[in-house]
């Protein structure tokens, strides 16, 4: 892996899965059965292949969550360590599975995931007031919702208090989110998050303009709206415009949100440029969509600034 300067310090809250995927040539309809084309079995979990995301983007992470007490445990663990990621926050869970999703992807690159949350859904904030230390030392925390929403609300308590940047991936089920979880430096959906946010269909420029400030109405500072091949929405004091992404070919993207939102994390962190953010997180985003599976699909910095500087 590269030996780059690690300047930004980010703390990742949230889940950890092995992620079971299955490819096929397409979706298969209500009862019926198809033939996969292969199957793997890939750690991942949206916190996790965040931690790994900004790890890769050059900064210093610690993530805090837990796993089980399988044979997936040790792995899941063992995956992050070798991406140097910080494991000293992820909590063992007795008695309990570790997460687990079970992903399909079609021969256009989409996905469907279903996840059984495990040790995630026991997250206590009790656990997270234990851990506030690695929170208060942090220049960004990023979180999602495959843990349970008091701790979210507890991370984000934690990091307000100490002037911690927090950045909200408001996913899976946004719908679950309640009022004071939008109360954030960033909030980062994607086009159907927000729609489902906001009640805005997010179809056309306008709508996408109305979702954005409809976010930053309900609290959150700043607002981007991921919209897949077509770039992402950045709503800031200055306004809103759209980010063009770069060009790919979408193979799978099962964790191109996950690699947008954590080189946005450290880049913003490095240089507090919102913009020039949003831009390197679509290049991260475009490289994790062009390959297959979640973490292991995830840019490297120098990966990253290359796309990136190719389409200045």
């Amino acid at each position: 892996m590269s030996k780059l300067t690690k300047s930004a310090q980010i703390t990742v809250v949230g889940s950890i899965n092995m992620d079971l995927v299955l490819q096929c040539a397409r979706f298969p309809k209500p009862g019926e059965t198809i033939v996969a084309q292969s199957f793997r079995e890939v750690p991942g979990g949206k916190g996790a292949n965040q931690a790994v995301a900004a790890a890769r983007a050059g900064a210093s992470v610690s993530m805090l969550g837990r796993v089980g007490d399988d044979t997936f445990a040790s792995r899941l663990v063992r995956g992050l360590q070798d991406y140097e990621v910080d494991c000293e926050h992820v909590l063992g869970t007795p008695n309990c599975p570790s997460g687990i999703a079970m992903i399909t992807v079609d021969q256009a690159g989409q996905n469907t995931i279903a996840v059984v949350e495990g040790a995630n859904g026991t997250l206590s904030p009790e656990d997270v007031r234990k851990q506030r230390h690695v929170i208060e030392s942090s220049q960004a925390v990023l979180l999602q919702l495959e843990i349970p929403i008091p701790s979210v609300l507890e991370v984000i308590k934690i990091a307000q208090a100490a002037g911690v940047r927090v950045i909200l991936d408001p996913a899976p089920s946004p719908g679950r989110c309640p009022p004071e979880a939008l109360q954030v430096d960033l909030i980062c959906p994607n086009e159907h998050e927000a729609e489902e946010l906001t009640g805005i269909t997010v179809d056309s420029p306008e709508q996408v303009l109305a979702a954005a400030q409809a976010l930053h109405q309900q609290g959150a500072r700043h607002v981007v709206i991921t919209l897949g091949s077509r770039g992402s929405f950045l709503w800031d004091e200055h306004g809103g415009r759209m980010i063009p992404a770069p060009a790919t070919n979408v193979v799978d993207s099962t964790a191109a949100g996950d690699a947008f939102a954590g080189a946005l994390a450290v880049y913003w962190a490095e240089h507090g440029d919102l913009e020039q953010a949003v831009r390197f997180g679509n290049a991260a985003g475009a490289i994790a969509a062009s390959n297959m599976g979640a973490q292991p699909s995830i840019g490297s910095r120098q990966e990253i600034e290359c796309l990136w500087e190719r389409k200045q």
